[in-house]
Order: structure tokens, then sequence, then C-alpha cells
């Protein structure tokens, strides 16, 4: 009961300070034409995500900080956006459903190797950003623990604890100054190079696990 509680607490706090939206540009029919304007919220994301989290978040505000850069006016043609993304669930799911990017459109792959969470072009004038995290922004305990959890290695109670400093790191994210977070550089004669490596799908290896609370009895 108390777990149910903190968990509608927590999506509260997230729907309500995600009323903010990303604009984007879309065509209005399967071959029509451009004009289509939409918004996107967290929560629209996180129905093809599964839930809202720390990374989603995050994913989100780099993205909208970024975006910023290749369309002054607030408008992102996703006929037009090609990406690069970590290999983060969170992080893909967020770059997908933002820019339109797609693997088998070669607009879209994934890439460990880059500098921060993301690569965006604007496919009509060349111009590439990197969109990086700050240094010490996020706690390295998340990281630390996250990597034991990947290896199966976090029992319940364990992985309890590592949601809450998730949600701890969302909630300081949503109330963050962008500038304060996020970093955009240019990127000079960006060469787009299609990956097609098969990446682990780390938001579902501790699928099977009890609650903390049935472990403890």
């Amino acid at each position: 009961m108390a777990n149910n509680l903190i968990k509608i607490v927590f999506l509260f706090i997230i729907n309500f300070s995600f009323g903010q939206t990303i604009t984007v540009n879309d065509t209005d029919f399967s071959k029509g034409k451009l004009g289509n304007i939409q918004k996107i919220k967290v929560n629209d994301i996180a129905k093809l995500h599964g839930h809202v989290c720390d990374g989603l978040i995050e994913g989100y505000l780099a993205l909208d900080f970024g975006l910023k850069e290749l369309y002054p006016d607030g408008v992102v043609d996703r006929t037009n956006t090609r990406i690069v993304s970590k290999s983060s669930p969170c992080l893909t799911d967020v770059a997908i459903y933002i820019t339109g990017g797609r693997i088998q459109y070669d607009t879209f792959y994934v890439d460990n190797a880059i500098e921060g969470l993301y690569i965006v072009q604007r496919i009509d004038t060349g111009k590439t950003i990197s969109i990086t995290r700050k240094p010490n922004v996020k706690p390295a305990i998340i990281d630390e623990l996250g990597n034991k959890a990947i290896k199966g290695e976090l029992n319940e109670c364990e992985l309890e604890e590592l949601k809450k400093l998730e949600e701890a790191y969302a909630k300081m994210l949503k109330k963050a100054n962008p500038e304060d977070v996020f970093e955009v550089t240019e990127i000079v004669n960006f060469i787009w190079q299609p990956k097609t490596e098969i990446h682990t799908k780390t938001d579902i290896i501790n699928k099977h696990k009890t609650n903390c609370n049935n472990e403890l009895k």
C-alpha cells in the first residue's frame, strides 16, 4: 500500500511538472503534406516506453533543450531530423518518439561510443549538434547501482533503493534550469555512419523479481 502511494505521488508530481510540451510538425496523412502540428508530453512517450522514469525525463529535457538550436522557431520538423542515441531504452524511446527517427529509414541509430546522450542533425541544413549532460549533475551512485542491477547483482530491496534514488534525480531534473544540466555543441562535418548492433534492453532484466516486502517476510 505504501509503495503504491509513493508511486501515485511521484506520478502526480511528474504529471504536474510536465505540462510543458515539445511541438512537432508532421505530414497530414500517409501521402500528405507537411503541416500537421502536434504537441508531445512526457506521458505520451511513457505509453510507448512503459513507465515514467528518470531516464525518460532526462532524455525529454535534453532534446527539448537541444532541438531549439536546430529549430529556433520551436517547431521540430520530424520529416527533416535524424538522431544518434546511446543504447539506454529510455533515451532511445525518447529519441524515436520526439524526432520520428527510424533505423529502417536511415534517420536513427544507436552508438554507445558517442559523447553525451544524443547527436541530432537537421537534414536540410546539415547542422548537427551533440547534447551532453554536464559533469556532476547525476549522482554517481545511480549508475553504480544501475550497473549492478543490469548484472542481476541487486536484491529486491536494493532495487527499491535504486528506484528511490532515480525518482529523486527525476524530481531534481524537473526543477533545474536546463542550462545547468545540459550542454549543446555543434559538430562540424559530422559523418552519418549507421550501426545495426543488437543491445540489451536493460529495463526488463529484473522483471521477475518479487517486491522488497516479500523478501523480508
